[in-house]
């Protein structure tokens, strides 16, 4: 009986490791991995949500956004006239005319009018002698260029079309989530009408070491050609124009950035109704976070933005703004860094009020602050940095017009010529920065060019250029 029972075991045993075996071997759950198939008038903002909000790859249909896009989406040819060197120092320095070679540049542009405006990056169309934009369906149109701004790398173009184009409306980049499906539609290595998916990676990215800029960031494959093309959420908003890529190589290597639509649209805008950018400014210098100096103080792992100046006379200024103050919002957006601060501000105008939420020694404390033109500008030819004069500059230095050196280049520094006015170029009255920018920008590198400037003492003195 025991050897009977003995068996009796010994046989369930061995049923149950012979299921155990055959659950393992043959049962085996099976797993796949899935990836994703590669108001002036005429701007459009559109009326939904610009965010798929809890989509999974398998739930978003991107052939909607993909198709509206596409023919929204242009190529942009560029025909430059380049130079060689002076072959000769005779032509060094006389400057006789040189031998021109065309060079064709390509780009992409997308259509934000029925009637023809076409927005796309100022790198793209730079230096040109003459612009084509060919549409989807290959037919071909000059371009003319109607404003650009070098800051935001933004362009505003238009062709005369017979027929109402189609276009993209611009959706909110400020709502769009970290993680949300975008797609990249350009024109990569000539090849028209790519389109390629990835998500948004990061937001109010700078690629500058003072933060001045704010990037969408995301992984969709953008490459050489693709830049001026259009960054759409899967509604097929425009939520950011494909501008720039991090690579070793020149081509893509999984990052790519876009100028955010809403700081794009502001651009576009202006250009229509003023002519050039209006730039609301804070008036503030900031800490950057990484810097010894903010290591120093102990305020590297900052969250907010350290006041580290407050320019005379800016709205920041006026406000009461102070040196060791953090910015921690700015209207009702949460700032954690320079780049969010500016990317906020990029959208905003002069005389437009905003609501500045700081921490003063741990006490929370709100100030509204009127935004003002930009103040200093950099000069061609010279790099010197200069700004307008205040009534108490105006008083000290005895002048009623010009502009104030407040930095220079290593070069020029042994001149001592910061705090000094500058009040003429080559005979011509400066009245302000702008006057002045534009002055200096004329100047020929055959030429001799000099300026007559203020000391604070009141005296005249003068500088020759050559």
């Amino acid at each position: 009986m025991k050897k009977i029972a003995s068996l009796f075991l010994v046989s369930v045993f061995a049923g149950a490791i012979t299921l155990g075996a055959y659950k393992l071997f043959f049962e085996k759950e099976s797993y796949k991995w899935v990836t994703a198939q590669e108001e002036t008038p005429f701007v459009t903002t559109s009326n939904l949500d610009t965010s798929a909000k809890g989509a999974g790859i398998n739930e978003v249909d991107f052939t909607s956004a993909a198709e509206k896009t596409v023919n929204s989406v242009v190529h942009v040819k560029n025909m430059t006239l380049s130079k060689s060197g002076p072959s000769s120092i005779a032509e060094f320095f006389y400057g006789y005319e040189r031998k021109s070679t065309p060079q064709l540049g390509t780009g992409s542009g997308v259509i934000i009018s029925p009637d023809g405006y076409i927005v796309t990056n100022n790198h793209v169309i730079a230096n040109s002698s003459q612009l084509e934009v060919v549409l989807n369906n290959n037919k071909s149109y000059e371009a003319e260029v109607i404003g650009t701004d070098a800051d935001s790398d933004i362009a505003l173009l238009k062709i005369d079309a017979e027929d109402a184009l189609p276009y993209l409306a611009f959706g909110d980049s400020d709502n769009a989530k970290i993680g949300e499906w975008v797609l990249a539609v350009g024109n990569p290595f000539n090849l028209t009408s790519t389109v390629t998916a990835g998500i948004v990676s990061a937001k109010a990215r700078s690629l500058s070491p003072n933060g001045a800029q704010s990037f969408i960031q995301t992984d969709a494959a953008v490459n050489p050609g693709n830049s001026g093309g259009a960054l759409v959420n899967t509604n097929g908003d425009l939520i950011g124009i494909n501008t720039a890529i991090t690579s070793q190589t020149g081509s893509y290597i999984g990052y790519a950035f876009a100028v955010p639509s809403n700081i794009a649209k502001k651009v576009v805008e202006d250009i229509m109704e003023f002519g050039n950018v209006q730039k609301g400014l804070l008036g503030i210098s900031a800490l950057n976070a990484r810097s010894p100096l903010a290591i120093e103080k102990g305020i590297d792992e900052l969250e907010g933005v350290y006041v580290e100046g407050v320019e005379e006379d800016s709205g920041a200024d006026e406000a009461g703004l102070m040196q060791g103050d953090i910015i921690k919002k700015v209207d009702n957006v949460s700032i954690g860094k320079f780049s969010e601060l500016t990317g906020y501000l990029s959208a905003k105008r002069p005389g437009d009020v905003v609501k500045v939420t700081l921490d003063r020694g741990g006490e929370s404390l709100v100030r509204n602050v009127t935004l003002k033109k930009q103040n200093s500008v950099i000069l061609p030819a010279t790099s010197f940095k200069v700004k307008n004069l205040t009534k108490e500059d105006k008083k000290k230095f005895g002048v009623s017009k010009g502009v104030k050196i407040i930095d220079v280049p290593q070069g020029y520094s042994r001149y001592g010529l910061t705090n000094k006015v500058i009040i003429e170029l080559d005979g011509e009255p400066i009245e302000n920065i702008d006057d002045a920018k534009e002055q200096f920008g004329q100047i020929s590198r055959y030429g001799r060019t000099s300026f007559t400037m203020i000391n604070e003492d009141g005296e005249k003195e003068h500088m020759i250029l050559q």
